[in-house]
C-alpha cells in the first residue's frame, strides 16, 4: 500500500503532533506500507530551525520520505499583530497549502491519501475517489464553518479514526459512516522504552538527588492558550513534605512562574527541577528519573473527550507510577487503583492525597508501575496501531 500522509504543520516542531506523525509515519513503513510524508515549508523557531536531521531529531528511522511544500507563510513578518490578523495571517498559510497540496496530488501515485487537515480532505474529495482518502481527528471542530467542513470530510472520507471514543461517536453523529468510523487512541514507539536505565542511573546523569521523592510532568505547559493544570501539581505537591517537583517542557516564561508560585508557597527553590525543552530521546530517561508522572488536565470539553495526551502513554511505558485527572478520556485508558491512580479535575486537596498516598505506599508505585507498563505495550504502542489502520483502510480500498 502507498500511503502518502500530508500534514500542514512545522517539522521539527516542539509540539508534541510532530513527535506522534513521526512515529506514526515509521510504524506505517514498518507495518508493510510505503509511506511519503509532505510537511508545509514554514518559517521555524530559531531552536528547531537549527535541527538538520529530523529522523535524528525524532529517533525514528529513514524509512519513509519527506517532502516539503511550498506555501504562504507571513507569520514571522508581523511581529506586531493582533488576534485577528494571526487569524487571517494562518488562513492564507492554510490555503496557500492546501491547494499545493492539491496539485501535487493530481500526479501523486498513493492508494491512500491520509491527514489530519480537514480543508485538504474536503479538496481532494473533489478529486480522488472515496476508497483513498482517510481522516484521523484529534478534535470535534468548533464554529459553524469548522463543524459544516468536519461533516462534509467525515461523509466524503472511506474512512474516519478518532483518537477518543466519543470523538467517534460524535463523528457519526456528524455524518461519518459508523462501520468505517475506527478508535485509534495515540500510543508509544516501544523501542524508545526499551532499556531504560535504572532510577538510580537516570538521577546520576541528571545530578538530582538519589534519596529524593520527585514528581513528574513532561510536556508543554500550556495547549492552545488552555491550562494544563500544572500550576494545581505546585499548589498540591506543596502540601507534602520534602517533595520536589521536576517540570520537562516549556515554554520558559510559564515555568519561571510556576517557580515562583512554588517559592510563594513556602517551598525551597533548590526542589523545584526545571529541564526546559529537551529532545524527544531525552524523555525516558527523566521520566525514568520521577517517582511519581501526573498529568493534572483540569475538566474542558476538549481534554474531557477528545483528549489523547502522548504523554500519558509514555508515562505508563517508561514504568512509573501515574497519577491523572479523572477524565473520560482518560479513563478509556487508565483503570483507577490498576494502572494508576485517577483523581478528580481541579481537586488539589485530591491530588495530594493521592501523591502522599503513593509516597508512603512504595509497593503500591511498584505495583502500579508493572502493571500500567505491561498494558499499554500490549495494546497502544505505534506499531499495534498503525497495524489496525492499514487493516481498516485495506478492507475499504
Amino acid at each position: 500500500m502507498k500511503l502518502l500522509y500530508i500534514a500542514n504543520i512545522r517539522l521539527p516542531t516542539e509540539k508534541a503532533h510532530g513527535l506522534q506523525i513521526m512515529q506514526n509515519c515509521e510504524a506505517f513503513a514498518d507495518a508493510g506500507a510505503q509511506v511519503s510524508l509532505w510537511v508545509a515549508r514554514r518559517w521555524n523557531t530559531a531552536e528547531m530551525g537549527k535541527i538538520d536531521d529530523p529522523w535524528v531529531y525524532y529517533g525514528v528511522r529513514r524509512n519513509f520520505s519527506l517532502r516539503r511544500l511550498p506555501c504562504l507563510d507571513l507569520l514571522p513578518l508581523v511581529p506586531n499583530r493582533t488576534d485577528r490578523i494571526a487569524r487571517l495571517i494562518f488562513t492564507l498559510q492554510l490555503v496557500t497549502f492546501t491547494l499545493v497540496a492539491l496539485l501535487r496530488s493530481l500526479f501523486a501515485q498513493a492508494d491512500i491519501f491520509y491527514s489530519r487537515e480537514a480543508l485538504l480532505l474536503l479538496a481532494l474529495s473533489l478529486i480522488k475517489p472515496r476508497r483513498k482518502l482517510a481522516y484521523e481527528a484529534h478534535s470535534l471542530a468548533g464554529g459553524r464553518a469548522g463543524r459544516w467542513m468536519q461533516r462534509q470530510v467525515v461523509s466524503r472520507c472511506g474512512t474516519v479514526f478518532a483518537t477518543t471514543r466519543k470523538l467517534a461517536d460524535d463523528l457519526i453523529a456528524l455524518g461519518a459512516h459508523p462501520a468505517r468510523t475506527h478508535v485509534a487512541h495515540d500510543g508509544v514507539r516501544a523501542k524508545r522504552f526499551q532499556n531504560l536505565p535504572s532510577q538510580v542511573e537516570a538521577r546520576q546523569a541528571l545530578d538530582w538527588q538519589r534519596e529524593a521523592f520527585i514528581v513528574g510532568y513532561v510536556g508543554r505547559l500550556q495547549t492552545m492558550a488552555m491550562d494544563k493544570g500544572v500550576g494545581l501539581l505546585v499548589e498540591a505537591l506543596a502540601r507534602l513534605d520534602n517533595a520536589s517537583l521536576a517540570l520537562v517542557g516549556g515554554p520558559d516564561a510559564m515555568a519561571q512562574a510556576f517557580k515562583q508560585q512554588w517559592i510563594d508557597l513556602g517551598q525551597p527553590a533548590e526542589r523545584f527541577l526545571y529541564a526546559g525543552q529537551v529532545t524527544p530521546d531525552r524523555v525516558p530517561l527523566y521520566l525514568s528519573a520521577f517517582d511519581v508522572c501526573v498529568m493534572p488536565l483540569p475538566w474542558t470539553e476538549h481534554f474531557a473527550y477528545y483528549a489523547s495526551p502522548i504523554k500519558l502513554f509514555e508515562y505508563m511505558a517508561a514504568g512509573r507510577a501515574v497519577i491523572a485527572s479523572n477524565l473520560p478520556s482518560t479513563a478509556e485508558v487508565l483503570t483507577d487503583e490498576d494502572t494508576g491512580l485517577l483523581v478528580p479535575p481541579s481537586d488539589a486537596g485530591a491530588l495530594a492525597t493521592a501523591l502522599a498516598r503513593l509516597r508512603d505506599d512504595p509497593p503500591l508505585r511498584e505495583r502500579l508501575a508493572a502493571s500500567a507498563r505491561d498494558f499499554v505495550m500490549a495494546r497502544y504502542t505505534w506499531e499495534a496501531r498503525a497495524t489496525f489502520i492499514l487493516n481498516q483502510i485495506a478492507r475499504g480500498l
